[in-house]
């Protein structure tokens, strides 16, 4: 079972700005060859950080209006989230391990 959520316009104030741990939100579409490379990377560090952080994708087809609410022009874009607020991002692929680093900053 997948420890990624799915989130939309509807759930995301309650999965991600009302959190009480950090979120890393990616941005990504199913035609996006980088975000197929970066979905099992995102599994690795969801599972490698159960319980501390959530990560979470929003599809961009979708949910536009996130899409365009946080103005993302390239995709797989991530976002990470503490206590409400975007603390960091990063666009493209990253390996498990400067995700991993990029994350604990916030723990």
């Amino acid at each position: 079972m997948s420890n990624v959520k799915k989130v939309t316009t509807d759930t995301f104030r309650k999965d991600v700005i009302e959190s009480d741990k950090p979120v890393i939100v990616d941005f990504w579409a199913e035609w996006c060859g980088p975000c197929k490379k970066l979905s099992p990377i995102l599994e690795e560090v969801a599972e490698e950080l159960d319980g501390q952080v959530t990560v979470a994708k929003v599809n961009v087809d979708e949910e536009r209006n996130l899409g365009a609410m946080f103005q993302i022009m390239s995709i797989p874009n991530v976002l990470i989230f503490n206590h409400g607020e975007k603390v960091d991002e990063f666009v493209g692929l990253r390996s498990k391990d400067d995700i991993v680093a990029q994350v604990k900053k916030q723990l």
